[in-house]
């Protein structure tokens, strides 16, 4: 893999759009409820948010960028910068 998806989890809702875009199923949104300190997460309405990316099936394409209404994910990578693909 030569890029790395970035996903600001301060902004994140969980509206799980990124997660249905993926053509490749990369990306998994789990709620965790009690909250536990095993994975990154952050907490909405007392329940944890975890949102996984599996790098290893991550194809780059930029779907997922542009699911997300509330432009918290991005692309950087191997000879670029930070690739906003919603315009």
């Amino acid at each position: 893999m030569a890029f790395a998806v970035h996903v600001n989890m301060e902004r994140c809702t969980g509206c799980n759009n990124c997660v249905v875009a993926c053509p490749v199923n990369a990306i998994e949104l789990f709620t965790l409820d009690p909250v536990t300190k095993e994975k990154i997460y952050q907490v909405q309405d007392g329940v944890a948010v975890s949102l996984d990316i599996k790098a290893e099936l991550c194809a780059g394409c930029g779907v997922c960028v542009e699911a997300c209404p509330y432009d918290v994910i991005s692309l950087s990578g191997k000879g670029a910068t930070d690739i906003p693909v919603k315009a």
